[in-house]
């Protein structure tokens, strides 16, 4: 696509863009049972880790010039890399989706116009977005974002400074789901970092830049959402506008934080679409995404997305593992090869071991122990089998 660089404040902008969101508003809203003060660890705890997997996947990218779905090549193999990269084109879909979805609803609950035309003109205005282009939008980026700053602060003091029927703490959610809930989002993010971080000029700095920032918006997020539901009792994101009195500075969060956000999956569709068929063009595939996304936000209900960030989860936090198992400690490139078997079968088990952590309640969640025992299962072949670097 374009090669010109971006600076460190592109990225912090791209990835504050990320981070003001709906979705990450709405899986705040999950995590009330908890109660404030256990809630706001659960989600610093979520973000350390995920942020952490976040920035080391940018690292790969950034310093080898490639794409999120181009470093997956150097573990498993040229073939290998286009499971991941239509299972992610698959993930993206999905998001783009659920974003609209979530942003239409609560748009229509701000102005009841129909929620399939807000689909219609969030889906125009991301289809903009990608015609403009990642290194043009500097400047209409800075004003939306400037513009989302300001109204997602006037947000806070409303909400945190109002007064509602307010939550009761219970144990319908466990300290450890809402650690995994917090992972999940940035962990979302991992085979995409790479499209943006291979941009940079300085790939190291800026990924520091996007992971961190991005780190302490989705905590804001979430927070907001948690602390709407606790302090208001309204799990509906339309209603905590409402009651904040928000109305038409409600629907811009609405429109333009969904717009920045779903824009960043349909690119990174785009560009994981060109690793499948390397004859496509990204910005086009992008586009035909962010049409079939809109189409599905119309058609199918999408309100409780826990099961879709787990199974996001149970996917890419055995991938990242295996790469930064490769990339930092065995210092391994496997892209020459057509499939590596090796690392296929451990992600098969790193995926199967998620999977039944699930089931086993952790105060840290099961994406970190998922890791941890997939990087020892790397390393322990990477001593039995002999590779050639």
């Amino acid at each position: 696509m374009e090669t010109k660089r971006t600076g460190l404040f592109e990225n912090g902008l791209i990835w504050f863009g990320a981070g003001v969101s709906i979705a990450e508003i709405l899986t705040g809203t999950y995590l009330a049972p908890l109660g404030m003060k256990k809630g706001i660890a659960a989600i610093i705890l979520g973000h350390i880790i995920g942020c952490l997997m976040l920035f080391l996947a940018g690292v790969i990218g950034g310093k080898v010039r490639k794409s999120a779905m181009e470093t997956v090549k150097m573990s498993f193999g040229q073939k290998g890399s286009v499971l991941f990269a239509v299972l992610n084109m698959l993930q993206l879909v999905g998001w783009t989706a659920i974003m609209i979805y979530d942003g239409a609803l609560a748009a229509d609950g701000v102005v009841n116009t129909g929620r399939w035309i807000w689909c219609l003109v969030i889906g125009a205005l991301i289809i903009l977005w990608i015609v403009i282009g990642i290194t043009n939008l500097g400047k209409i980026n800075t004003v939306a974002m400037a513009a989302l700053f300001i109204l997602t602060l006037i947000l806070c003091k409303v909400i945190f400074t109002g007064s509602g029927a307010g939550v009761p703490s219970d144990d319908s959610m466990t300290f450890g789901a809402a650690v995994e809930l917090a992972v999940a989002m940035p962990l979302s993010w991992l085979p995409l970092i790479s499209d943006y971080t291979r941009e940079a000029k300085e790939p190291v700095k800026a990924t520091a830049v996007s992971a961190v920032t991005y780190g302490i918006v989705s905590c804001w997020m979430y927070v907001i959402g948690m602390g709407a539901a606790i302090i208001t009792g309204e799990y509906d994101i339309a209603q905590i506008m409402l009651k904040a009195g928000l109305g038409i500075a409600g629907l811009l969060i609405i429109v333009f934080s969904t717009v920045t956000t779903t824009f960043l999956d349909a690119y990174s569709a785009g560009i994981s679409s060109e690793t499948i068929v390397s004859k496509w063009d990204g910005k086009h595939v992008a586009i035909v995404v962010t049409v079939i996304g809109t189409i599905a936000a119309i058609v199918y209900p999408m309100d409780n997305i826990t099961d879709f960030l787990y199974l996001i989860g149970s996917v890419f936090a055995p991938m990242i593992a295996i790469q930064i198992a490769d990339f930092f400690l065995l210092k391994l490139d496997k892209s020459s090869q057509a499939v590596h078997i090796p690392n296929m079968i451990i992600w098969v088990i790193g995926f199967v071991i998620y999977r039944i952590l699930m089931n086993i309640d952790m105060p840290v969640g099961n994406t970190l122990p998922d890791m941890v025992i997939t990087i020892i299962l790397c390393l322990i072949a990477g001593k039995i089998i002999p590779e050639k670097n």
